[in-house]
């Protein structure tokens, strides 16, 4: 797999996957919402959704859980069943729907997410957590699907009102669980090979590096800025997507 792309392709692969893990670093998610587009124009989507999602669970565990104490158990443990219920749905239509399907339902999933993000709408806080059977479903399943179940949750934790410092906390206790589902589904059902770890071999260093630079550059951006940017490099990528 990696023997047959051509240098401007990983180049080009490695360039995405510093932005994308820049963003993160900045933002604490949206890696997946930036890489997967591009990189399923190199690499089919089923090598690329799990490649991401297995850099994602490694980038959450670097950078670490703070302020444990503030974990809403009560609000995230619920949200876990239905969770895993998507990640088994998903894996079905993963191995055997057709590739360039899923590539365009990507592509409108990036684009209405991109346009829900410019619309600027904030959710009113105290929403029912029977909400949370609808979020932890097609959390898992779009997460599974295409990496990118993270809008969902986030949405999801907005509407209940969560403090900034709760929401994070909860959200990377979300990515952590959410995210070992996903990888325990991929494993199973054979999306791990001697190729695959290959392109993680060598994807970590550039991960990392891009992962500390985020870091160190997040305070120099506004958030409504970062915000306004990202969306439209969503748009343009979803776009690139449905005309593949």
């Amino acid at each position: 797999m990696i023997d047959s792309m051509t240098l401007y392709q990983l180049s080009a692969g490695a360039l995405v996957l510093v932005i994308a893990y820049i963003v993160r670093g900045i933002a604490g998610f949206g890696s997946g919402l930036i890489a997967i587009p591009v990189l399923t124009l190199m690499l089919p989507i089923s090598i690329v959704v799990p490649l991401v999602v297995l850099l994602d669970y490694l980038a959450s565990f670097s950078q670490g859980l703070k302020n444990r104490e503030d974990i809403r158990w009560k609000e995230l443990l619920p949200l876990i069943p239905f969770s895993l219920a998507g990640v088994v749905v998903a894996l079905f239509f993963l191995t055997k729907s057709d590739a360039l399907i899923l590539t365009k339902a990507l592509g409108v999933f990036i684009i209405l997410y991109a346009f829900y993000t410019l619309s600027g709408y904030t959710p009113k806080s105290g929403a029912s957590k029977g909400w949370g059977v609808m979020a932890g479903f097609s959390g898992g399943l779009i997460g599974t699907l295409f990496g990118t179940g993270g809008p969902l949750y986030v949405t999801y934790f907005k509407a209940r009102g969560l403090e900034k410092t709760a929401f994070r906390t909860t959200m990377a206790v979300t990515f952590l669980m959410d995210g070992a589902g996903r990888l325990v589904g991929y494993a199973s059902t054979g999306f791990f090979n001697k190729d695959f770890f290959i392109l993680i071999a060598a994807a970590l260093p550039v991960m990392a590096i891009s992962l500390y630079i985020g870091g160190h550059v997040h305070t120099k951006i506004t958030q409504l800025q970062f915000q306004r940017g990202i969306s439209v490099l969503l748009i343009l990528s979803g776009s690139v997507l449905l005309l593949k």
